[in-house]
């Protein structure tokens, strides 16, 4: 099973996309994008310096951009994961299917600029914390007032907050820690963007969204979303909301997952999932030359994707791999509300929730208490209401 995966802010490098413009409509592309995002891609990737790339409200959309970029050049139909990292996640939204190209430039630069915005409204910032023992770490985090905004798991926690936090913790780290204070203009995921949160709740309220297509984890809890407006709301949410990439790496093994390709700028995120899930091949897309491997490794690895659009009639699936474990209660005939909780998926890493999108009468059950279930697999139909 082959997992794609597209990079968050902070993996950008002066000149990366350079390469990519040689090839053929590739420039005319990222042209389209600036005229959507506001800003010169074309500029940005190829002659901008580390400092200007630095930028939040450039970074954002000339990451995705490159994500999409790099995409647009590989068989992605058989691809079945999808995940991203933090802005990452817009671009994996559209490779899953949920929204246009488009709309994840467009959303990537807005959620920059207003994020950049909120940064400016207060001084504040972001370290990461590097080793020690997981529950000191965290522990030593609150005990300073901050926040822990990215948990990636390979013993890394990226806390965040004031700026008079951040130096009460590098004066008194935890235990076999290392703390490196991040050049970021803000305390990313935390309640300090809730400005930023409330401008691309606007904007992402005019989006045009469908069901995914593939296997999309969500960076709140690692769960796969199989619903297009719970995933753009959670897009939305995921600025002021922690950024848990440990548990979709966790999420990345639970489904067995075999290969994993990390699109442009490439080198972070596979580097974490080497640490963390062994014996898999990982290829990293940087430029057109590492195209033939990606390729590679997707005919050796990919699939058709387990999720499929719903079938008419609003059947409910399954979004993670385990043994179901219906609501207690809960018989054929009975009437289900919208979002409401018809049983549970027991994973090793828990249980996941399943609920329902829609009203009606839950008219069937698939599955029966214990079986064994694939994410995308049907649970149960939802008829419509009497």
């Amino acid at each position: 099973m082959l997992a794609v995966l597209a990079p968050g802010q902070g993996s950008q490098k002066p000149g990366f996309l350079t390469p990519w413009l040689a090839l053929p409509g590739a420039e005319a592309r990222l042209r389209w994008w600036s005229v959507l995002a506001g800003v010169d891609l074309v500029h940005l990737g190829t002659e901008a310096d580390a400092e200007e790339i630095r930028d939040t409200a450039k970074t954002q959309p000339l990451l995705v951009a490159a994500a999409l970029l790099a995409a647009e050049h590989l068989p992605m139909y058989d691809a079945t994961v999808i995940a991203g990292h933090s802005v990452g996640e817009l671009a994996a939204a559209h490779l899953a299917g949920v929204f246009s190209p488009e709309a994840a430039v467009t959303l990537a630069a807005v959620r920059g600029r207003e994020m950049a915005a909120a940064c400016a409204l207060e001084p504040s910032g972001m370290s990461a914390i590097l080793g020690g023992d997981p529950d000191e770490v965290l522990a030593a985090v609150e005990a300073a007032g901050l926040h822990p905004a990215n948990r990636n798991g390979a013993g890394q926690v990226v806390a965040a907050g004031s700026l008079s936090g951040l130096e009460k913790l590098a004066a008194a780290p935890p235990a076999r820690t290392r703390i490196i204070t991040l050049q970021v203009a803000g305390a990313f995921h935390t309640p300090y963007m809730a400005p930023a949160e409330d401008a691309l709740a606007a904007i992402a309220a005019g989006v045009t969204v469908s069901t995914p297509t593939k296997i999309l984890l969500s960076n709140r809890d690692g769960t796969v979303v199989e619903h297009g407006p719970s995933m753009l709301q959670r897009l939305v949410k995921q600025v002021t909301a922690p950024v848990r990439w440990d548990l979709c790496m966790a999420r990345l093994a639970d489904l067995g997952v075999t290969a994993v390709i990390e699109l442009a700028p490439a080198g972070t995120l596979a580097g974490l999932v080497k640490r963390t899930i062994k014996g898999i091949d990982i290829v990293t897309v940087n430029t057109p030359d590492d195209l033939a491997a990606a390729r590679d490794v997707i005919t050796r690895h990919g699939a058709h994707p387990v999720l499929e659009p719903h079938p008419q009639g609003n059947v409910v699936l399954a979004t993670a791999a385990g043994t179901f474990t219906p609501a207690e209660g809960l018989a054929e005939g009975a009437e289900v509300g919208d979002g409401q909780r018809i049983g549970a998926v027991q994973t090793p890493q828990g249980p996941v929730d399943v609920t329902t999108h829609g009203a009606g009468v839950l008219a069937e059950w698939l599955v029966t208490l214990d079986d064994p279930v694939a994410p995308g697999q049907p649970l149960a139909r939802i008829g419509d209401q009497l």
